[in-house]
């Protein structure tokens, strides 16, 4: 499961660090952020702030997509492998494919629309998604569908850095609360969404389709978005000439790739050495990288990564959190499909249902934890949603040790909100808390790094499952023996889940103890000169 981190910074004023641009223009210094771009006419403030919520809507709608696309495709790969004639290979490179291009391509994206215009890479990137889209719908054979979902996963890396700094240099930081609790409800729909809308897309066999619609429908929804998003979507850029750090993205696109891969085809392959000393190199691009990015940042001032970003306490601990609370994610939701559809041989219908309640809390106490809870007890909110995170996958655990393979869907209800209560408190206000002192001018490489970390954790944890889960199953089981092996296994897994949420509230306490947003009315009259100065806000000690 991917989840959306939302660029926020902290001051209300225009000032020199982001620069919203006419459509196909240059930067246009001095215009008001929240409103619109130079092109407006006299007047149109009123319009101007209609014009934010359909971007919004707009953006919110891509963000969805991607989300939705992450996890529609693992219900119907029974669906695919049957009527492609898919290998078991290919099967994995259909669901691979997209993580590793999403993963390898997300720093690049952001750091392009920073460069280009947010709202131009943004449009290019869902018209090549719906593109992409289309190919895999309509692919001929396997190997097209592998090709195109690779392609689609970089046109989502295009695309989701946007999403997260549109939404940054469209509304002032007062409106925020209302965007991030609307974005904690898109998150916690997306959660369970792919896997329900796949098992009726495919069980429906609509036109005879087969699996092909869980693709399809895309293309609707991503040609609407493209023709709205030009008149509605204001765009911005970084405020001085960059230029693209080539170096660093083969570097960046390289080393992920080198970690990645091994994690994501290990098991199938063994765990052979030569996986090993890919993870190993991996680390050594990285630190290559490093090295080149600071002299690169020296020497013109237009890194891939910005590394400054990491001398903010915020950004720094918060990348940590989103890394560990990613493999927490990546571990449950794996775990949680194989144990339903495999362990209790429930339809994949079945299994989608019964994730509503989870969604459902997740939507709810997103919007709560950014626009009631978090204003007032800040850093205590997230905190308080790990221990709730935590307390429900034990409660998961005691119900699945205690019922075994007799457990109903409705028993499983009240784990699962408490789950979903705890990820909502955490989801939408984690981001803010992260980036709340990133100076704007960076939002988009911010975005792509906090994103890609995302997808690392996620490699990880599905990495962990192998030893987690796969690693107390045997390897001959009789058709009598795998209900029970694979509700051992999910208990097994459950433990460590609940383990790395313990380790995910100790991170936690070095956040902010209050996101810069609810503090700012103190300092509103001095963030000028601090933004000129190149200066971001702080929040106050205590």
């Amino acid at each position: 499961m991917v989840f959306y981190g939302v660029v926020m910074t902290t001051d209300t004023t225009t000032t020199p660090t982001e620069v919203p641009a006419p459509a196909g223009g240059t930067a246009d210094g001095g215009a008001d952020l929240p409103s619109t771009s130079s092109t407006d006419g006299p007047g149109a403030g009123a319009a101007g702030d209609r014009r934010r919520w359909f971007a919004l809507a707009i953006v919110m709608t891509a963000a969805f997509m991607d989300l939705v696309d992450v996890t529609i495709v693992n219900i119907a790969i029974p669906s695919i492998q049957r009527d492609a004639g898919a290998s078991f290979s290919q099967i994995q490179w259909i669901t691979a494919g997209y993580a590793l291009a999403f993963a390898a391509g997300l720093i690049t994206g952001g750091r392009l629309g920073d460069i280009h215009g947010r709202k131009r890479l943004f449009l290019l990137g869902i018209g090549g998604f719906t593109l992409a889209s289309a190919l895999c719908g309509f692919a001929a054979n396997p190997e097209m569908l592998v090709a195109s979902r690779i392609l689609q996963g970089g046109m989502a890396a295009m695309m989701v850095p946007q999403v997260l700094s549109i939404v940054h240099a469209t509304f002032p930081a007062h409106e925020r609360g209302k965007v991030f609790g609307l974005f904690g409800a898109i998150v916690g729909l997306g959660a369970v969404s792919g896997p329900l809308l796949g098992a009726l897309l495919t069980e429906w066999n609509l036109f005879g389709l087969e699996w092909r619609p869980i693709f399809l429908i895309n293309l609707p929804v991503g040609v609407a978005a493209l023709l709205l998003g030009g008149p509605f979507i204001s765009e911005s850029r970084a405020p001085r000439a960059l230029k693209l750090d080539l170096v660093g993205v083969v570097l960046v696109t390289l080393g992920l790739l080198m970690l990645l891969y091994p994690l994501t085809r290990g098991r199938e392959l063994g765990w052979p050495l030569w996986g090993y000393a890919l993870m190993a190199g991996a680390l050594v691009v990285f630190a290559v990288l490093v090295a080149y990015e600071r002299r690169k940042a020296a020497r013109d001032g237009s890194p891939l990564v910005e590394l400054s970003l990491f001398r903010v306490k915020s950004f720094a601990a918060g990348i940590a959190v989103q890394t560990v609370f990613g493999v927490a994610l990546g571990v449950f939701f794996l775990v949680w499909t194989l144990y339903m559809q495999i362990g209790l041989g429930w339809s994949p219908l079945r299994a989608g249902l019964t994730g509503v309640p989870f969604s459902i809390a997740v939507s709810v106490a997103a919007g709560m934890s950014v626009q009631k809870l978090v204003p007032r007890f800040g850093r205590k909110v997230l905190q308080a949603g790990a221990l709730i995170m935590a307390a429900g996958v034990l409660l998961y655990l005691w119900e699945a040790h205690r019922y075994g393979l007799g457990i109903a869907s409705w028993q499983m209800a009240l784990p699962l909100v408490v789950m979903g209560a705890g990820m909502g408190l955490i989801v939408a206000p984690l981001t803010d808390a992260v980036l709340s002192e990133v100076p704007r001018e960076h939002a988009g490489s911010a975005s792509g790094l906090i994103n890609t970390v995302q997808q690392m954790g996620n490699a990880l944890g599905l990495g962990l499952v192998s030893v987690v889960f796969f690693g107390v199953i045997g390897d001959r089981l009789t058709p009598a023996q795998v209900g029970p092996a694979f509700v051992h296994a999910f208990q097994h897994a459950l433990g460590y889940v609940a383990g790395v949420m313990a380790v995910i509230f100790v991170l936690m306490s070095a956040l902010p103890r209050r996101p810069a947003q609810h503090v700012e009315g103190a300092s509103e009259e001095s963030a000028p000169e601090r933004s000129a100065q190149g200066e971001p806000e702080r929040e106050p000690v205590g």
